[in-house]
């Protein structure tokens, strides 16, 4: 009789193992409702660090300006400002405004205490022709105002305009020129 009571709790041991093992939550695999800035990007870095693109490159910082022409070796950590605005996050799903008009596709923060407000994307056909990306950042330290600019295999400008409590005023832009 012991031989049975041992064995029927080891079926139910086993069955409650197995239960636990079968029970997942409901993961959904990146589900994304936005243009996906992240995977758009890599995908432009990965690219770019094929091409032999050499960029004629401005840097400028409170109107005193620098410019040279280099090859960049580091694309992605290059583009990082623009795939770092991605709004494609759970908490967020909700957060934004699509509208859609023509070629046009605008995305419209509908929380005022989101970094990025706008992205507005200009397609040619299937490809992105331009894309557009206003980033704000309003705290008691600083006010940073970003105006990101990418032309496919042309151009990018990153425009920052940034105010710091007790230190001041900055206008920063960079320019790459693809060539």
């Amino acid at each position: 009789m012991f031989w049975y009571k041992s064995l029927i709790f080891r079926f139910i041991v086993i069955g409650f193992v197995l239960g636990l093992v079968s029970c997942k939550p409901d993961i959904r695999q990146n589900e994304t409702s936005y243009f996906n800035l992240k995977n758009y990007f890599s995908g432009e870095a990965k690219k770019l660090s094929k091409a032999d693109f050499k960029v004629l490159k401005t840097v400028s910082r409170n109107g005193v300006t620098e410019t040279k022409k280099l090859k960049i070796e580091n694309w992605p950590q290059e583009l990082s400002v623009f795939s770092e605005s991605d709004i494609n996050k759970p908490s967020w799903k909700n957060s934004y405004k699509t509208s859609v008009s023509g070629n046009l596709t605008i995305y419209k923060a509908l929380e005022p205490d989101l970094k990025t407000q706008e992205i507005i994307l200009k397609k040619a056909g299937d490809k992105i022709a331009c894309l557009m990306i206003f980033n704000v950042v309003d705290n008691k330290l600083f006010q940073t105002r970003e105006k990101l600019t990418y032309y496919p295999d042309s151009l990018y400008l990153i425009r920052r305009k940034q105010h710091v409590r007790f230190l001041g005023t900055n206008d920063y832009l960079i320019e790459g020129i693809l060539k």
